[in-house]
């Protein structure tokens, strides 16, 4: 059984975790994440249908070994790889629910942090005069 999975360039590069939380380097940061992870999904699910595509042929397989009337150990043994890569589609179906789950809450978070921190970083970025930093008057 071969695979016709092949690694692929990712388009979206590492999230740098620096200590720079102005507000449009944390909607890039978010922005990065999101992507990452939304490219992560895509491979998941190419994986996934890989997965079932490799687990039919292993049971045709192991019909086939049967009905040629090999040795029952070789039947059980294609059958058994059959019934792994199910439970590895199984897997990794879960993980590509955790990805899409955790893809969707980077993105709910990215519209928060706008919510919150846009109005004022429109306010920061057109003034001439120079405002302090945040956590400033909280000294």
């Amino acid at each position: 059984m071969s695979s016709d999975l092949a690694p692929r360039p990712s388009s979206a590069a590492p999230a740098v975790a620096d200590g720079d939380n102005r507000y449009k380097a944390v909607q890039a940061k978010l922005d990065t994440l999101g992507q990452a992870l939304d490219d992560a999904g895509l491979g998941l699910e190419e994986l996934m249908r890989s997965i079932k595509k490799n687990a039919k042929r292993a049971e045709d397989a192991a019909r086939d070994v049967a009905n040629a009337d090999l040795d029952p150990k070789f039947v059980e043994l294609t059958s058994n790889v059959g019934v792994a890569l199910g439970g590895a589609g199984v897997q990794v179906k879960k993980l590509h629910d955790t990805v899409q789950e955790t893809a969707d809450l980077t993105y709910e978070t990215k519209r928060t942090h706008s919510k919150l921190y846009g109005a004022l970083d429109d306010i920061r970025s057109n003034r001439r005069e120079r405002t302090p930093r945040p956590g400033f008057f909280n000294r």
